[in-house]
């Protein structure tokens, strides 16, 4: 059974900082390019960052220089480093894990809220 766990969530002021990680289990991970996705009540679900399974990252300009994704196969885990959080990130955090092959299922967390208020 695929699982992937998002922790990391929560609480923060504008220009703080909070990590993401998400842990996954039944697939071998370090095969799957992994995705960080947001969406926002009334938005569509957008993609935020991604890393291939050879490490080479990609962002929204929206979030360039202040997120970074990063991933440690060995504890099959990925994570997302925000800094310099705004009002406007905030919003319902999720994982994904992706193989280029649409014969392939992406396999989805349950996401984890991110909350920018002061």
């Amino acid at each position: 059974q695929v699982q992937l766990v998002e922790s990391g969530g929560g609480l923060v002021q504008p220009g703080g900082s909070l990590r993401l990680s998400c842990a996954a289990s039944g697939i071998i991970f370090s095969i799957y390019a992994m995705d960080w996705y947001r969406q926002s009540p009334g938005n569509q679900r957008e993609l935020v960052a991604t890393i291939t399974n050879t490490g080479y990252t990609n962002y929204a300009d929206s979030v360039k220089g202040r997120f970074t994704i990063s991933r440690d196969n060995a504890k099959r885990t990925v994570y997302l480093q925000m800094n310099n959080l705004k009002p406007e990130d905030t919003a319902v955090y999720y994982c994904k894990a992706h193989q280029p092959s649409p014969r392939i299922p992406d396999y989805w967390g349950q996401g984890t809220q991110v909350t920018v208020s002061s």
